[in-house]
């Protein structure tokens, strides 16, 4: 689903990766960990293409087995929740048409984008079944954030994308918003579905992640199942503190020795 191969990145003139090297198959449920500052963030612009690569002979990235995509295109394919999408919304924008606008690959609704009636309908069940029909022409400053991140994964999910991204998704969420939100990614878990979450919240790592991936300044720690991987060891190296890790029932936190 996801190549990279001998990735250089920059941010600005910051360069963030060096002949990065990772690959994430179809169907896979991953998690991205690291500190502030690691990379995370920029490995994600690189999927969705919002920054590209140094141009290189040995260097590609391929996404679900093609190196070139329209925006359009890709779209369909990916869907993503995060602060930066829910920052960009206009505050006028309501909870329907946040949810209409995935099927437009839009910031909101605009005149010159038309959705069909079939979408408008689809947009309808969606809102209803995030339990926020009452909210249909309530405008997006004046939602929580629990409730606006909650859209953002209707609008997300709104064509069945094969791959659903998380990035730092409970950030600015209470307890029960978080809990809510943690669920929905849950419950797209699903065999045919991939998920990337990319976090340095250990907690926000769900049961059904089976594979984790650590940065550290702009390079991989460590990579495999997480159970090998999430240990009081490595996260001590990774943060650079002794840090002592505890599980139960297939979630993790993390304890400060």
């Amino acid at each position: 689903m996801i190549e990279m191969k001998n990735v250089t990145a920059f941010q600005r003139d910051n360069k963030v990766f060096d002949n990065l090297n990772i690959t994430i198959e179809a169907g896979e449920k991953v998690a991205i960990l690291g500190p502030n500052g690691a990379g995370k963030s920029t490995f994600l612009k690189l999927i969705t293409r919002e920054i590209y690569p140094v141009v290189k002979d040995d260097s590609h990235i391929s996404l679900f087995g093609r190196q070139r995509f329209s925006l359009v295109e890709l779209r369909q394919h990916i869907g993503m929740v995060s602060q930066d999408l829910q920052d960009d919304y206009t505050p006028y924008t309501t909870a329907f048409e946040v949810i209409l606008s995935g099927f437009l690959g839009a910031i909101g609704q605009h005149d010159h984008l038309q959705a069909t009636a079939e979408q408008h309908q689809i947009a309808e069940q969606t809102l209803a079944r995030l339990g926020m029909a009452d909210y249909h022409d309530t405008m997006f400053q004046r939602l929580s954030t629990g409730q606006k991140r909650r859209l953002l994964v209707g609008r997300a999910l709104i064509h069945n994308p094969d791959l659903l991204i998380f990035d730092e998704p409970s950030n600015g969420l209470d307890i029960g918003a978080a809990a809510g939100l943690l669920k929905l990614m849950r419950d797209y878990c699903t065999p045919q579905h991939s998920l990337l979450l990319t976090t340095h919240h250990i907690d926000e790592i769900i049961p059904e992640i089976n594979r984790v991936i650590l940065i550290q300044k702009g390079r991989v720690l460590a990579d495999g199942p997480k159970q090998e991987v999430l240990t009081s060891a490595i996260l001590s190296e990774m943060y650079g503190l002794p840090v002592e890790l505890h599980q139960h029932n297939g979630w993790y936190r993390l304890w400060l020795e």
